[in-house]
């Protein structure tokens, strides 16, 4: 039998098309490439590295915002958080059993809240596809909306100055707890496991069970700096709601206008 001679690749073998597809390497989230060999197969190769850092480090703003409006509202509006909603259950049980109504009231409009934000914002980041580029373009969907929210909740807390009264603050803590509830979603949408700016309990058990287990430092290094933005944004936070009350709300809004402005430019 005759031996065949090997076919050459043609020009419709060699054009190719790329997805970015999600995977955990090692314990911290990569971005891979997926692109066609000549024969149809499918090869990895790793998208840039300076990519999923400069991601994660706008995660790592986003969770200082949270631990800012975290402050804010249980200082100012109530004493309810505005994305601990663990710690709003908990307040909900306490206030059935001390018959409080007034925390009953405040910590179950949060979590209400939360949740139509979580709603609202998966609508708009969707879930994690398959071609995903590192940040997709409707993460900055929802975060437009959860920008919206906070523009609203900046002007109505601005409006009741010097002081505001228990409704006021009721529904900007309302507004707070929206906008946080669409930032979890959005952050969702990277289809990353372990990865949020907003409940970090996660965060900080798997930290120290890696301390424990003698994980390098690489891998350990992400969790610790979204858990000290947490820390550094409820501090400032607190400074602010309490002595520079007037200029509060902008810890909500410009770390935000800055994410979306430079992710903006993340290629899609």
């Amino acid at each position: 039998m005759p031996r065949r001679s090997p076919v050459k690749p043609t020009a419709s073998h060699q054009r190719h098309g790329e997805c970015i597809r999600r995977t955990i390497c090692e314990g911290r989230p990569t971005v891979s490439r997926t692109e066609q060999d000549v024969n149809g197969s499918r090869v990895a190769t790793a998208a840039p590295g300076d990519l999923l850092r400069r991601r994660h480090a706008l995660v790592v703003v986003l969770t200082f915002l949270t631990g800012s409006a975290d402050a804010v509202g249980f200082l100012s509006l109530g004493g309810a958080f505005s994305s601990v909603m663990t710690g709003n259950m908990v307040l909900l049980g306490l206030s059935a059993g001390r018959g409080d109504a007034e925390l009953a009231v405040t910590s179950g409009c949060a979590i209400l809240s939360f949740i139509v934000g979580v709603l609202a914002g998966a609508r708009l980041a969707g879930s994690a596809q398959p071609d995903d580029p590192v940040w997709p373009r409707q993460v900055n969907r929802a975060l437009t909306l959860e920008l919206l929210v906070f523009v609203v909740f900046v002007v109505v807390w601005e409006l009741n100055l010097p002081e505001h009264s228990e409704r006021v603050d009721l529904v900007l803590l309302m507004l707070s707890a929206a906008a946080l509830g669409v930032q979890s979603s959005a952050i969702q949408r990277f289809g990353v496991p372990g990865l949020s700016s907003t409940y970090l309990t996660g965060t900080l058990t798997s930290l120290i069970g890696g301390v424990a287990a003698r994980s390098p430092w690489h891998m350990l290094r992400p969790k610790a700096q979204v858990l000290l933005a947490l820390m550094a944004g409820a501090a400032v936070g607190a400074l602010a709601a309490l002595h520079l009350t007037a200029f509060a709300p902008a810890l909500l809004i410009v770390p935000l206008l800055l994410v979306i402005a430079v992710s903006a430019r993340f290629p899609r």
